[in-house]
């Protein structure tokens, strides 16, 4: 394996209801499995969703916790988008474009798990402003 993969585990307090979502909605490959935890395949990074007993609350904005992916491809950001609204998950954010006619422009929308975990999915219309673009300090909607 040459390629480096993301990780991320998070919490979840019903693990039927995780595969719901993100088994059957998001169309992530299940891995293993035991009463207590998940492994989630999204698009080749690994989830691990984690039982807790721990009362889990909404954010009051996407701000500052959120996860999730940016495509290469727009036609790849679309399918999901499309699966998204075919499947009826929760758009905690609906699709909109930001920083329109700037060299950061990119199409993006949020959704969020039974959980309370909003993950975000991002096109960019120029890649190099993924990481590079220093001549601009716009981040988020702030």
């Amino acid at each position: 394996m040459n390629q480096t993969i993301f990780h991320l585990a998070f919490p979840v307090t019903n693990i039927s209801e995780t595969k719901a979502f993100y088994v059957d909605g998001l169309g992530c490959i299940p891995g293993r499995e035991n009463p207590h935890a998940l492994i989630l395949n999204l698009y080749g990074h690994q989830l691990v969703a984690h039982i807790t007993k721990d009362i889990l609350n909404p954010q009051k904005s996407i701000y500052p916790r959120h996860f999730g992916l940016i495509f290469t491809s727009e036609q790849d950001w679309q399918e999901l988008l499309e699966r998204a609204k075919i499947k009826q998950l929760n758009f905690r954010e609906e699709r909109k474009s930001r920083f329109i006619d700037s060299p950061l422009e990119h199409d993006t929308f949020f959704l969020e798990d039974p959980f309370y975990n909003l993950i975000e999915f991002k096109y960019y219309r120029h890649s190099e402003a993924i990481f590079a673009s220093y001549e601009y300090t716009e981040i988020g909607d702030r």
